[in-house]
């Protein structure tokens, strides 16, 4: 406590230029982002397809791949620049104070007083601001989806079914979001400068929560599950469950193919009760040997406890994010350079904190992109033990492929943004020489399928 009271006094003075602070740090995180994707673009201009490659991915489906990547580079700069010039309106457009202002208004004029105070603000803040920022990102999410993924055949959505999932994110924004900031910002204000040890568990709370409702009353609101029929996939995993003490309660299949034909496989639960979903894309598109491979690499992210290693790293993220905040929370300077001279609210403050925490969470994104790279090799050594070693391979292969993913990466770019070693990394570390692996070199593999949103 002594420590995080002297830093609070330290960047507590008076004229402190919080607004240019705050500024050249995501000016420089664009900066780094934006040098770091050109580094890439030169990757993505090669025409010589790896040589670890050279016997299983075609010179077709390797320029459409790297087509694909230059496409997503040059819209990652245009959306990064797009963004960055909403930040620095945002940091210098008094959009804080405005909307904080607003909804005071709209409180003061059509709600009764028992409704007043700054929780019941807070909420028509948060959801007044979440939607402007939606509106703000509508176009890019529109031309992500309906423009270059369209032009390489990814997207399976249509406009009716891209504006449900937003008006149902929004609703559920608020369902969600009303009890939660409700809780959150009570909890700071009864329980004084030691708040972040109670709002520290009552996250925990929430994330134990959320893993036991979200199957039952979230997942259902955009997505089908239904259960994965009798065969032999059903068979396998169930007998590799059984020999990894797994704790299996349902095998179910997920109707991704609704929204993209990417392919994956994860599992969920409380330890004791675990469920494991197969996207349908995955089944369509791979033998039945392939599929039980993945889920031996999965099975073994939890046999190797990096589940629970994660989960642990999450809880001291959260607990010294919280710790830092409580810094932040009663800094009259900040709030004053940002239009708050007689209020102090602490949803505002979180806000320009997480703004303020820009360096180091690019250093946290940098050492946990590391270490889900090294627990990746790991699951992949389990499945090979396990037997699944050429299966894997044809797997991986198979849904490279597929979905045009980068064949290769620049390693500056790669260590910063991929949580997953690239293609020609993991079938090295497998031992795979080539030749071994069959049937990846079919009808389809020119046809494109959109990438996954967790590569295996």
């Amino acid at each position: 406590m002594w420590i995080l009271e002297q830093l609070a006094r330290t960047l507590d003075r008076p004229l402190f230029p919080w607004k240019n602070v705050l500024a050249a740090f995501s000016l420089g995180q664009f900066v780094l982002e934006g040098l770091l994707t050109l580094r890439q673009y030169k990757v993505l201009q090669r025409t010589k397809t790896p040589k670890v490659l050279e016997g299983e991915v075609t010179q077709k489906v390797y320029d459409q791949s790297q087509r694909y990547g230059r496409n997503k580079a040059v819209f990652s700069l245009v959306s990064g620049l797009y963004g960055q010039l909403q930040n620095l309106a945002f940091i210098y457009g008094d959009v804080l104070p405005t909307i904080w202002s607003i909804s005071g208004r709209l409180l003061a004029q059509y709600f009764p007083s028992r409704f007043q105070g700054e929780i019941s603000q807070t909420l028509l803040f948060v959801f007044g601001f979440n939607l402007l920022s939606t509106v703000f990102t509508l176009p890019v999410s529109y031309y992500q989806t309906f423009v270059l993924e369209e032009k390489f055949g990814f997207n399976k959505q249509t406009l009716k079914l891209w504006v449900t999932d937003m008006i149902k994110g929004q609703l559920l924004g608020i369902v969600l979001g009303t009890p939660i900031i409700s809780a959150v910002l009570k909890i700071i204000q009864i329980t004084g400068n030691g708040f972040f040890y109670y709002l520290w568990l009552f996250g925990i709370f929430l994330q134990v929560f959320a893993i036991t409702i979200y199957p039952i009353a979230i997942l259902p609101l955009f997505n089908k599950l239904s259960p994965l029929e009798p065969g032999e996939i059903k068979s396998n995993v169930e007998r590799l469950a059984q020999k990894l003490k797994f704790p299996l309660s349902e095998l179910h299949v997920i109707d991704g193919s609704k929204r993209s034909a990417h392919s994956n496989a994860y599992f969920y639960g409380l330890p004791w009760k675990k469920h494991i979903v197969i996207y349908d894309t995955l089944l369509e598109k791979s033998e039945p040997q392939e599929v039980v491979a993945v889920l031996g690499h999965e099975l073994g992210h939890w046999k190797l406890n990096h589940t629970t290693k994660l989960f642990g790293i999450a809880q001291f993220h959260m607990f010294y994010i919280f710790a830092l905040f409580s810094v932040f929370i009663n800094n009259k300077s900040m709030y004053e350079s940002f239009g708050f001279i007689k209020e102090k609210p602490i949803m505002v403050g979180f806000l320009l904190f997480s703004d303020a925490l820009a360096p180091m969470d690019a250093v946290v994104k940098l050492l946990m992109n590391i270490l889900s790279r090294k627990f990746e090799f790991e699951a992949d050594t389990f499945a090979q033990g396990l037997g699944f070693s050429d299966a894997l391979a044809a797997s991986l292969l198979k849904l490279q492929i597929q979905n045009l993913s980068t064949m290769d990466a620049d390693w500056m770019y790669a260590s910063y943004h991929y949580s997953h070693p690239i293609l020609t990394e993991r079938l090295a570390a497998l031992g795979w020489k080539g030749g071994k692996v069959t049937n990846i070199k079919s009808e389809d593999s020119d046809k494109p399928v959109k990438a996954a949103d967790r590569e295996l």
